[in-house]
């Protein structure tokens, strides 16, 4: 955002010092609107992650569908994250009472377990001039080890509220509160488990947001009165009924069964009436509340939050002694596609009137907005029913009794379904892909119809040297479409895990090269994609061309030994793809025979050895023609592989050709081009110089010779590849 070059010049009638106070006022002003939006979101790269994580996990590059890094292994997971990294505030960006958002470095595994949770920053008044950050810090080393399918209970002195051992399921964990900062550690609880919880869903298949489908609003606008019986029937209150008898089969064959006496006198009473309704939509909330009750309600909920009224009638209310109002309720849980909700009181004790039942507790609970919670969609609310046995230290036996509530859908609306994660990724990457396609249209008629560009030897030159530089500046250097064996030794690594293929979509522009490049293995063979889209190969070749303008020494090895040579490719590749089957954690080294990341993907900006082994390369490629390409890259051996699915020998040839026509063969810089005049296309960079001297009368010597006969030799293929030539009178 810039300032006109006419307000930088002061109006005749306004005093230049107001002038320039304005001109500051504005400038801070500014400073402040992009301080306050770039501390919305991470700041960390990827550099200041693996500064925090060494050996043997290791940082790989962020991901685009979402602000995380993937953490991987040595020897572990095969390849595969076995864990995630991210910033709290990419995530779930909730304001503190500063108004600001704190941020946390969180990190989970693959099995939704807290790995390590770090303060990066925030701005609450009670940790910088009162308590200090430390209590802070403390706290958040808490969420370690524990896991994000269990609901999360903030309390003081927890380790001092447990009371016996426990026969039961753990549905609960808690953590340490800090005094006289309640509130702000609330806030911090939901910033780390929501931005916890995106990235679950998201990558680890906890009702994963693909899967999900967009989040329903409920209509404000629509109310239809409706009587409680009504409501109970079409579903918009949930009702969960149990007598003794049945909470008494619930404890069957545990510690807790038969120590009820009341339950085992009276098995047909009640034990426990609950009612739970979704209140955000006007038609339930005001049939229930009334209108009065229902606005005051409204009207507090500042933050839009999810409101349920929850009410139990029976011998067992959801609330005990210790319960606290504006807290949690240590009896029930909420929960959608099994991961927990934090819901709080929110001070109400609403008036609600149930037939045949007498409410022994009625209170509004609140869920945060920013839970990730679809409120159309099925949630369970959880009773814990907790039996003791023993009069010191007593056993303690929990079971729960699971009421399944979804309101109608008819009183929510439904955003447009989102665009596939995958296709994001295609249309952030839209004019990058649109540039290589027209590269790559263009490189298909070149190749299709190679005589008039390579006839004529400086327009070849030209072309060639052109696309070569769009290859090593745009396609590498700036697209980052340089493929290499790591693709191969992926897909090896994830098919074997049987984890399929789908994490290409996410690459939109390697596996267009790839899609191209496989089509031109039957059309062309390898040379397309060696000779003409590999930024890697693009660099050894302007290395080479300088070298010879230089007139450094050029190495010529005999074809015999340079065929012997070429085997090391094949073997380079063979260990490649061998580690990647038996030994993934050396192969992930190996792969380092490849110097693409070195030069192409970092730009040479890596460690001294391997900016050394990069750099040699391209001496020794500066001696020898692509020195590296020839004799040692796994990709092209790869590549050769699949150019023997080539169905025609598309380079035309002459009966002369090797007999006795040498030309060919002599300018042929990658010695691709046998004594007998036959094409080794297994070598073959598809430079096409030998297409343009077959079809240039100054440069064919079996045309040359033709016409000092007087006679003219028609260029089309023949011997080897076809007829016999062609002949006609002058």
């Amino acid at each position: 955002m810039g300032i006109s070059r006419n307000a930088t010049v002061a109006p005749k009638f306004w005093p230049k010092s107001e002038f320039f106070r304005l001109l500051l006022l504005c400038w801070i002003a500014l400073f402040c609107v992009a301080h306050s939006a770039s501390s919305l979101a991470g700041s960390l790269s990827k550099a200041d992650i693996e500064r925090r994580f060494g050996p043997p996990l290791h940082v790989q590059d962020k991901l685009t569908e979402i602000p995380a890094w993937p953490l991987v292994h040595e020897i572990e997971g095969n390849g595969a994250p076995v864990g995630y990294v991210f910033e709290s505030i990419d995530l779930a960006p909730i304001p503190g009472f500063e108004g600001t958002p704190m941020n946390f470095l969180v990190s989970i595994d693959k099995k939704g377990n807290f790995m390590d949770v770090e303060l990066l920053h925030q701005h609450e008044p009670v940790f910088l001039g009162g308590l200090g950050e430390a209590p802070l810090r403390e706290f958040v080393t808490q969420y370690a080890g524990r896991n994000i399918k269990q609901q999360f209970l903030i309390a003081l002195n927890a380790a001092r509220n447990r009371t016996g051992p426990s026969s039961g399921q753990s549905f609960q964990t808690t953590l340490d509160g800090v005094a006289k900062a309640t509130a702000s550690v609330r806030i911090v609880n939901q910033s780390v488990l929501g931005a916890a919880l995106e990235v679950a869903r998201a990558k680890l298949g906890f009702s994963a947001r693909k899967e999900r489908g967009p989040v329903a609003h409920a209509l404000p606008d629509v109310y239809d009165p409706v009587a409680f019986a009504d409501m109970l029937k079409n579903g918009m209150v949930g009702r969960l009924r149990l007598t003794n008898a049945e909470v008494e089969k619930l404890f069957a064959g545990t510690d807790g069964a038969g120590v009820d006496d009341e339950a085992l006198a009276k098995p047909e009473e009640v034990f426990v009436d609950l009612y739970i309704a979704y209140l955000n939509t006007p038609t339930i909330g005001r049939a229930i509340l009334g209108d009065a009750q229902y606005k005051a309600v409204i009207d507090r909920n500042f933050d839009n939050e999810h409101l349920w009224w929850i009410a139990t009638a029976g011998r067992y209310p959801f609330v005990d002694d210790a319960f606290v109002p504006g807290a949690q309720s240590r009896r029930l849980t909420l929960a959608q596609d099994g991961y927990f909700l934090e819901a709080r009181d929110q001070g109400f004790e609403p008036s609600v009137s149930v037939a045949d039942a007498d409410l022994n507790t009625s209170l509004i609970f609140g869920v945060f907005s920013e839970a990730g919670l679809d409120p159309a969609r099925p949630l369970d609310l959880a009773l814990t029913i907790t039996r003791a046995k023993g009069m010191i230290l007593p056993t303690l036996t929990h079971k729960q009794a699971t009421l399944s509530y979804a309101p109608p859908k008819n009183l929510f609306v439904y955003p447009p379904a989102p665009t596939p994660e995958w296709l994001l990724a295609w249309q952030a990457r839209w004019l990058e892909l649109a540039v290589i396609g027209a590269a790559l249209a263009l490189l298909s008629v070149i190749l299709a119809r190679p005589r008039w560009i390579s006839v004529n030897p400086r327009r070849l030159q030209v072309f060639r040297l052109g696309f070569l530089a769009f290859t090593l500046l745009y396609l590498g250097w700036y697209a980052q479409g340089q493929l290499s064996m790591v693709q191969i030794t992926g897909a090896i690594k994830s098919l074997k895990a049987g984890q399929g293929l789908s994490s290409y979509l996410y690459d939109p522009i390697s596996l267009l090269l790839i899609a191209f490049t496989l089509v031109s293995f039957f059309v062309w063979g390898r040379g397309t994609f060696c000779g003409w889209l590999c930024p890697f190969g693009a660099l050894q070749e302007f290395i080479g061309k300088l070298a010879q303008l230089l007139r450094l020494p050029q190495l010529k090895i005999p074809l015999a030994l340079a065929k012997k040579l070429e085997w090391g490719r094949y073997l380079v590749l063979a260990v490649l793809v061998g580690a990647a089957f038996l030994l993934p954690r050396a192969g992930e080294t190996l792969n380092e025979v490849e110097p693409f990341k070195t030069a192409i993907t970092v730009g040479f900006d890596r460690t001294w050895p391997f900016v050394a082994y990069a750099v040699g390369l391209l001496v020794a490629g500066s001696f020898y023609y692509k020195f590296f390409c020839r004799f040692i890259c796994p990709l092209g051996g790869a590549m050769s592989l699949g150019g023997r699915l080539r169905r025609w020998d598309w380079l035309p040839r002459r009966a002369e050709c090797g007999k006795p026509c040498q030309r060919c063969k002599v300018v042929c810089e990658y010695d691709a081009i046998e004594p007998s005049g036959e094409i080794r296309y297994d070598a073959c960079f598809q430079c096409l110089d030998c297409v343009g001297i077959y079809h240039d009368d100054r440069r064919c010597v079996p045309i040359m010779i033709y016409d000092k006969r007087g006679k003219t030799l028609t260029p089309r293929a023949s011997g080897k590849s076809g007829g016999a030539p062609a002949e006609q009178a002058a």
